[in-house]
C-alpha cells in the first residue's frame, strides 16, 4: 500500500513500538498493511526487515468485509542506506521514506528531513 498516507487513515493509532533504535536510522519506509489484530507484532513478508509497527486503540474497527485492521508497518530494504551506505541511497532517500523518530508519531504521517535525503554526514555539517 501507498506510504502517502492521510492523517485521517491514522486516526486509530495508541503507539508506535520500534523494534530497533530509531536513531541510528536515517529514514524507515512505511506501508500501511491489513493485519488480523489491533496490537501486537504483526508477520513480516517482504524483502528486509520490519524496524517498528504501530499498534491501534480498542475503538479501531475491522474492515467489514476482511476483518483486517490497517496498521502501519515500518521497514528497510536490502538496498537501503543502513545496509549499503555507499549504494543507490548514499544521498536522497526512498520517495516513501520518512526520518524517524521525531516525524513518526501516532496519528502522524511523517516527513522528511535533511538527514533522510542527504545522509548521516549532512546532518553532521548542518548541526555545525
Amino acid at each position: 500500500m501507498s506510504s502517502l498516507l492521510n492523517e485521517s487513515e491514522l486516526r486509530h493509532e495508541a503507539t508506535v513500538v520500534w523494534l530497533e533504535d530509531p536513531d541510528n536510522l536515517d529514514y524507515v519506509r512505511q506501508a500501511l498493511d491489513k493485519l488480523a489484530r489491533r496490537r501486537g507484532k504483526p508477520r513480516y513478508e517482504r524483502d528486509g526487515r520490519m524496524v517498528g509497527y504501530t499498534e491501534l486503540d480498542p475503538h479501531a474497527e475491522a474492515d467489514p468485509d476482511s476483518g483486517l485492521y490497517r496498521r502501519r508497518v515500518f521497514f528497510l530494504l536490502p538496498h537501503d542506506r543502513d545496509t549499503e551506505p555507499h549504494g543507490v541511497y548514499q544521498v536522497g532517500a526512498p520517495r516513501r521514506s520518512h526520518r524517524p523518530p521525531r516525524t513518526l508519531e501516532p496519528r502522524r504521517v511523517g516527513e522528511k528531513t535533511p538527514r533522510s535525503q542527504r545522509g548521516p554526514a549532512a546532518a553532521i555539517a548542518a548541526s555545525t
